[in-house]
């Protein structure tokens, strides 16, 4: 009892004594302020001058009003340029002001000197100790009483514990594609589930695996398989949430983190986004590297594989950035087991619409759209392919039909590639026009040439991203490119600046992103891919992967070298591009006219206004009954007009 009094006596003081100083310093104030609102005023009493630090002490009289109202603070400060001129400047102030002799206002000067500063500082000092010390002391108390103090809880480890025993949340038959993938995580839960016969064989489950790949492409989602299918515990957490401000919290939150799964073991362990702990610790000595991220890692790397480390817990992670982590944390023994997830292929895409298809109301069944929607979405992540069929969910339902059908699905497409049409945005004639004939020659080169994708819509209806136009292309599922191939491409890619060139005998600044991929293509051709005679068989890094200035892998002469050969083959393919049009000028005509009648066009109107492509079909068999439904549905005379192809990831845009 008698200590309680002691500790609220002593609160009581502090609180007094800061509500005190609060209240006798009203603060700093300028000379303006001094003069007319108190000096002016009648309202100082005396004033006091520390030339040791350049203030003046303004004290007022008791009940003194300044700034229209009352005030409790009977004492300012105000900072002064030249001290030593201060009386002088204030005596001038008062022989403007008519202030009369005896009413001056009396100087005086304190001299603190250095000892009467430094028990000052002590003393406020030793009072923000104590502040601090007894709010330190509650919190122990408190936590005491408690069970942990408020700095204990954050050190601990705030992760996500998923129990599979209980049969909900997502399996391995929910994950489509990805086979390969599957199967390597399989061996994990397989040997948790029973390790008796790797143990007798005498081999060693790998303590880590991390899972790689681009994003959307299902690390996460694998993860969560594994989480339902091990039935053991599964400790999730996210890797930032090991990052803090206050030093080695992150290194407490990965021991608590461990320490719970040594406990639950047999255990998974899942780190998503493990880049955020996991970055390459820096080799500067300069003492400017993050200590908390590196002494974070340090630990992680302890648990994993270090003095003592105990079998039956399995570190699961997974990052889209691997090219950052640290080379010990990719090591045999810890993160051993390196799983890629690529984008799907055509198959695995076909999975992954049925997959989402299942849970949607379709005109048709869910294989009636996949394998057609697959093959014209190569290069589409899986979160890619969800959102298409959300968004033609959402369009039907915005357009008020009871099932979702095919040309729900082409809204999709098309929204997700080019965005949404934007009917506000009117182009004039003449716009319209260039816009015109510019997509007319990206379709007509394609159309024309080889090694070209098939052109499946063209478009001059303006989009909510900022183009004019686009036009589809239709990729393949294809890895490997010859020279002629990819030089084809560039001529595809200017066909549009070509015809705006050749008709209106002016370009305009509609050809920016189509230039921009062909300059990186000319440049991929010279400096990586060895396609140039002059340069010969070298491969360099792109411009942002080769670091700091002057650090580049070749010399100035071979950099000149390399740009004209690429200003070379640019001209080169946009020479064959433009005599290419001037043979086929009346079908580019032809083409253009078309789109400016019915704004847009597909593949089977191309065909009936060119003929058949020279070098063979271009595009992909679609299925007879998504060609009949199409028809059927244009034969019912649907107000807007859709195509019956779906749009595929690649597009010539027109842009702003």
């Amino acid at each position: 009892m008698y200590r309680e009094r002691l500790r609220t006596l002593f609160i009581i003081a502090l609180i007094m004594s800061l509500l005190n100083s609060i209240n006798s310093s009203g603060g700093n104030i300028s000379w303006n302020d001094f003069i007319s609102e108190m000096l002016a005023k009648g309202e100082v009493s005396r004033v006091q001058v520390v030339p040791e630090s350049d203030i003046v002490e303004i004290y007022l009289h008791p009940g003194a009003v300044i700034f229209g109202r009352p005030r409790l603070a009977l004492m300012y400060r105000m900072q002064v340029a030249n001290i030593d001129k201060f009386e002088e400047k204030l005596r001038a102030a008062e022989e403007e002001l008519n202030i009369d002799t005896k009413d001056r206002i009396p100087v005086s000067y304190k001299r603190t000197g250095f000892f009467g500063n430094a028990v000052y500082a002590l003393g406020m000092a030793a009072i923000g100790v104590a502040i601090l010390w007894y709010i330190f002391r509650l919190a122990g108390m408190g936590g005491r009483e408690g069970g942990l103090s408020a700095f204990n809880q954050l050190k601990m480890a705030k992760f996500t514990i998923v129990d599979g025993k209980s049969g909900k949340g997502v399996s391995f038959k929910d994950v489509a594609g990805m086979h390969e993938a599957k199967m390597e995580v399989k061996e994990f839960v397989d040997y948790l589930k029973s390790p008796e016969r790797y143990l007798q064989l005498g081999a060693k489950v790998p303590k880590g695996a991390l899972l790689l790949g681009p994003p959307g492409c299902g690390k996460t989602l694998l993860a969560k398989a594994v989480a339902t299918e091990a039935q053991v515990p599964f400790l999730a957490m996210a890797g930032s949430e090991f990052v803090e401000v206050i030093g080695g919290l992150g290194a407490a939150r990965v021991r608590s983190l461990f320490k719970e799964a040594r406990v639950r073991a047999p255990c998974i362990v899942y780190i998503d986004e493990i880049d955020a702990v996991g970055k390459k610790r820096s080799t500067n000595m300069s003492g400017f590297s993050n200590t908390e991220e590196e002494q974070t890692l340090n630990q992680l790397l302890v648990e994993m594989d270090g003095m003592g480390t105990t079998d039956h817990v399995i570190v699961l992670a997974s990052t889209n950035r691997a090219d950052i982590l640290d080379n010990a944390l990719m090591r045999p023994g810890r993160l051993d087991r390196h799983i890629f997830i690529d984008l799907p292929t055509l198959q695995e895409r076909k999975e992954i619409f049925e997959q989402h298809l299942k849970f949607l109301k379709l005109t048709q069944p869910a294989n009636f759209y996949s394998l057609r929607l697959a093959e014209l979405t190569p290069g589409f992540s899986g979160a890619d392919i969800a959102n298409i069929c959300n968004e033609a969910a959402l369009h039907a339902a915005r357009e008020g039909h009871k099932s979702i059908d095919t040309f729900n699905f082409e809204y999709a497409v098309e929204r997700v590639i080019a965005g949404s049409v934007k009917k506000s945005k009117i182009l004039c004639k003449e716009e319209q026009r260039v816009v015109a004939f510019h997509e007319s020659g990206h379709a007509l080169v394609g159309w024309l040439l080889e090694h070209t994708e098939a052109v499946m819509k063209v478009s001059i209806a303006p989009r909510t991203n900022a183009a004019l136009g686009f036009a589809q292309i239709l990729p393949r599922d294809q890895y490997l490119f010859t020279k002629e191939q990819l030089f084809e491409r560039m001529c595809m890619a200017l066909g549009g600046r070509a015809a705006e060139a050749i008709t209106f005998n002016k370009v305009t600044t509609g050809a920016q992103d189509d230039l921009r991929k062909v300059t990186r293509v000319a440049y991929s051709m010279v400096k990586q891919y060895g396609m140039c005679d002059t340069v010969g068989q070298v491969s360099f890094p792109e411009t942002e992967e080769q670091g700091a200035i002057g650090r580049r892998p070749f010399s100035q002469g071979l950099q000149q070298q390399m740009d004209h050969e690429a200003k070379m083959l640019i001209a080169r393919a946009y020479r064959h591009t433009e005599k290419l049009l001037m043979d086929n000028r009346d079908k580019l005509t032809l083409l253009a006219n078309a789109l400016l009648e019915r704004e847009v066009v597909n593949y089977d109107d191309i065909e009936v206004l060119l003929g058949p492509p020279p070098h063979g079909p271009k595009k992909m068999i679609a299925p007879q009954s998504w060609v009949e439904a199409e028809k059927d549905k244009q034969d019912t005379g649907e107000d807007e007009y859709y195509s019956t192809q779906l749009g595929p990831p690649l597009t010539m845009r027109h842009s702003d």
